[in-house]
This record gives C-alpha cells, sequence and structure tokens, in this order.
C-alpha cells in the first residue's frame, strides 16, 4: 500500500472528484426532478394554487423528517471510505450490516409521523385551504418512507466504497417513471381516479418502491461489492458498533435538520400570507434546491475523496481534497446564481401560467441566485468535516447560524419588517453566510490538526 503523504496534484484531485461526484449529481438531479416534476404537474391542476401549496407545506414534513433519517444513515458512508482507503472492506461491509438495523428502526417513526402528522400544519397556522389536501398528500406519500431508508443505506455505502453510480442509475429510473405515474394518479388516466395531490404522493410512493428494489438488485448483483462481502452473512445488531455510527451519525442528523428546518420553517411561515405567496415561494426555493444538488453531489465527493486519504493515512492529501472542493463549489455556484439573475422570468414560467405566483417568484428568485454561493460553501465544508468524521461542532454551527440568526431574522423581516416572503429569504441568507464562514474556518482547523509535521532532515556528520 502507499503511504506516501503528497497530496495529488491539482488536475488529477479535481478530475477524480468530478469523477465521483458527476454520477452522484446527476442521480440528485434525477431524484430531485420527481419533486420538480411534481410540482411543476400540480401547477396544470384546476385547483393549482392549494395544489401547490399543500405540496410545500407537506412535503416541509416529509423534508423535516428525512433530514433526520439521512444524517443518521449518512454515517455509514465516510466510516466505509476510511476502511476501503485501509484496504479493510471486510469490516466495511460488517459496519454496513449494523447501519441495516439503523435505518429499519428509523423508517418505523419516519412513517408513523408522515402519516398522522398531517395536523401538525395547524400548528403553523397554514392557511385552512391548504391543510386537508396536504394531509391526503402526506398518507399517501408515507408508504414510501421504508423504501427511501433502505435506499439510502445502500447509497451511502456505495458511494463510501468509490461507486456513485448507481445513485445515478436509481435517480434516473425515478424521474423516468413518475412521469407517467403522476400523468395516470393526479389526472386520472387508464382506468385510475383523478387523485390531484393525492395522486402525487401515491404516484411518488410507487416509485421510491421501484428504486429500492432496484438499488438492492445492483449492489447484490455487481462485481465493485465483492470484496466488501455484504450479503455473504448475516449480523445481528452489534451494539457497540452501532453506538459508534450514531455517534458520527446523530450530529449529522442534527446538521441537516437544523439547516433544512430554516428552509422548512420558511415554507411553513410563509404559508401564513397565503396560497399566492406560498406558490411562489414553492417556485423558487424548489428551483434553487434543483440546483442545489450541484454542490450536494460535490459534498459527497469530497467526503469519500477525504475519508479514502485519512485511512491511507495521507492527512496532506485530505487537505488537499477539501480545498479542491471549495474551489470546484465557487465555480459551479457562479454559474447557478447566473442563471437566476438573468432568466427569472422564463425559470417562473416553467412551474405555472398564473400571473400573479409567476411574478412573485421571479422576483424571489433574486434572492435564491444571492445565497448559492453561501449554500454551496457550506455544504460542501461539511462534506470535507464528515470526511474527518467531525460532526459535532458543525451541528452547532447550524444552530447558531441557521436558528439564532437565519430563522429568527428572517421572521422579524417578513412580518415585524414588513417584507413578505422576501424578508424571509434575507434571513435565510444571513444564515447560509454564517454556517459558511464558520464551517470552512472549521475545516481548516481540523485539517491543520491532522497534517504531520515535515519530516527532520538530520544534520550532516561533522
Amino acid at each position: 500500500m502507499n503511504h506516501s503523504t503528497q497530496p495529488a496534484g491539482l488536475r488529477y484531485e479535481v478530475a477524480r472528484t468530478l469523477q465521483l461526484a458527476a454520477p452522484v449529481m446527476i442521480g440528485l438531479f434525477a431524484g430531485f426532478a420527481m419533486n420538480f416534476i411534481d410540482t411543476v404537474m400540480a401547477g396544470r391542476l384546476p385547483e393549482r394554487e392549494v395544489a401547490m401549496a399543500a405540496l410545500a407545506t407537506g412535503g416541509a414534513l416529509w423534508s423535516a423528517m428525512l433530514m433526520i433519517v439521512l444524517g443518521l444513515l449518512m454515517a455509514v458512508q465516510p466510516a466505509v471510505a476510511q476502511l476501503d482507503g485501509a484496504g479493510r472492506r471486510g469490516e466495511a461491509g460488517a459496519v454496513t450490516r449494523q447501519g441495516f438495523w439503523i435505518a429499519l428502526v428509523i423508517s418505523i417513526p419516519f412513517f408513523a409521523v408522515i402519516f398522522f402528522g398531517g395536523r401538525l400544519l395547524s400548528l403553523f397556522r397554514v392557511d385552512a385551504s391548504i391543510i386537508p389536501v396536504a394531509i391526503d398528500y402526506l398518507r399517501a406519500l408515507a408508504w414510501g418512507a421504508p423504501m427511501i431508508t433502505m435506499m439510502l443505506l445502500l447509497r451511502f455505502y456505495s458511494e463510501g466504497s468509490g461507486h456513485t453510480r448507481p445513485t445515478m442509475y436509481i435517480g434516473l429510473l425515478g424521474a423516468l417513471l413518475n412521469i407517467p405515474a403522476n400523468w395516470m394518479l393526479m389526472f386520472g388516466h387508464l382506468g385510475f381516479p383523478a387523485m390531484g395531490a393525492r395522486g402525487t404522493g401515491f404516484a411518488t410512493s410507487s416509485v421510491l418502491t421501484l428504486q429500492a428494489v432496484a438499488m438492492f438488485i445492483y449492489v447484490y448483483r455487481h462485481s465493485h461489492y465483492r470484496p466488501f462481502a455484504l450479503f455473504e452473512r448475516w449480523d445481528w445488531p452489534d451494539l457497540a458498533e452501532i453506538r459508534r455510527l450514531l455517534v458520527v451519525g446523530w450530529p449529522i442528523a442534527g446538521t441537516l435538520f437544523v439547516e433544512g428546518s430554516l428552509f422548512i420553517a420558511a415554507s411553513l411561515i410563509i404559508g401564513q400570507l397565503g396560497p399566492v405567496q406560498t406558490a411562489s415561494h414553492l417556485v423558487a426555493i424548489n428551483f434553487s434546491a434543483l440546483l442545489f444538488m450541484i454542490p450536494l453531489g460535490l459534498g459527497s465527493a469530497v467526503t469519500t475523496r477525504v475519508g479514502n486519504a485519512l485511512g491511507r493515512g495521507e492527512p496532506d492529501a485530505a487537505r488537499h481534497a477539501g480545498m479542491v472542493g471549495l474551489g470546484i463549489v465557487l465555480c459551479t455556484q457562479a454559474i447557478s446564481a447566473t442563471l437566476m439573475i438573468v432568466f427569472p422570468g422564463a425559470i417562473a414560467a416553467i412551474y405555472t401560467g398564473d400571473a400573479a405566483i409567476a411574478a412573485t417568484a421571479a422576483g424571489l428568485l433574486f434572492y435564491a441566485a444571492v445565497f448559492q454561493f453561501p449554500d454551496g460553501i457550506q455544504v460542501v465544508s461539511a462534506g470535507i468535516l464528515r470526511g474527518y468524521k467531525d460532526t459535532m461542532v458543525p451541528m452547532i454551527i447550524n444552530v447558531i447560524a441557521y436558528w439564532v440568526i437565519g430563522l429568527s431574522l428572517g421572521y422579524w423581516l417578513t412580518f415585524g419588517g414588513g417584507m413578505g416572503p422576501a424578508g424571509m429569504w434575507v434571513g435565510m441568507i444571513a444564515g447560509l453566510s454564517t454556517g459558511a464562514v464558520l464551517l470552512s474556518l472549521r475545516f481548516m482547523r481540523v485539517s491543520s490538526r491532522h497534517r504531520r509535521p515535515p519530516p527532520v532532515t538530520p544534520a550532516p556528520a561533522p
């Protein structure tokens, strides 16, 4: 095994990072396209204002739970990456088998909260016309919760092993299936009744089930995974190993939940302003989230690169991989911001033909463009720190950035400052900017602690 502490050249590191990131980006784009497609097709329903608002507010509750599930299972990725880098692939498979027990347990409350929790929306004083439609949507969507949980476990195992193409394949499969499923169940074709927003939930659940099955078959049959021996034995719960995963995973879950809750709370707070403002916010946040798949894919790739380097005992290479990731994301976010500033009207028109919704959404896209840079920096910095298994401090940083600063400022500007939906977006920008600065500084500190001192050259003999 090569134990050189010299980092790879810049060109190689950029190429390898993009090689890992590109399939993840495509897969995340395709996976998020399901949400994008749902939103666009809901904008064509007769009751489009209420349907789009129901998807925004009901989807906020789904996203809140999904953040917790993502974080807990994401601990598998750096664990597998470090073990793979050290050549201990059998142990990486064993760790993933313990991750299965975590996935199994958390899928139960995930389902329950989504199926029974729709009425929680009333606590946020969401417009009364939206709540019944959101409840129907969530009860149909809940059946996909156990499926996406198991699919995510296999995805993080695969990405940690350095094989990211399954994320792309499964994401594309979901996007292709989602359109005909929505067409049948939302609008009532091929003998199915027209169920509107409720049909969207059933369509998503069905597609998630097919994706989970496809992911299992791929991982079970592909030769890449044979050295990991994932399916060659059955392991009962190992509480010590599960505890080690949770020590890394629960702060990630907290970090994602705190970050995600900023956007979720924004949807729920803006939901108090009425269907037009809520639907306009959905357009802007949906398109921004679509482009967010680019830095999110980069963050996943950098987690693997940093974890592999640390597993090989090369801390300088780990720091180099992180710096390269931050450089790449600045370039990608510049492109995303430019797109939103130059074409806001065209972007809004993709989602809806309603003039009032489109006009308000076009204005909000300017704010979405501004926060592209801090959003990209913070997500890649968090990915780097996951590679180091440094997760507790990032969670604390996110609490300060997103709740203390972003959420409180956004709420005040929305209502006390009289800015309406734009006030919440200014608050989000402030929170993301704070998180970006603090997380990148944390990376510098952690990576400096891991670096080895330069070798001491002995003085020549007299």
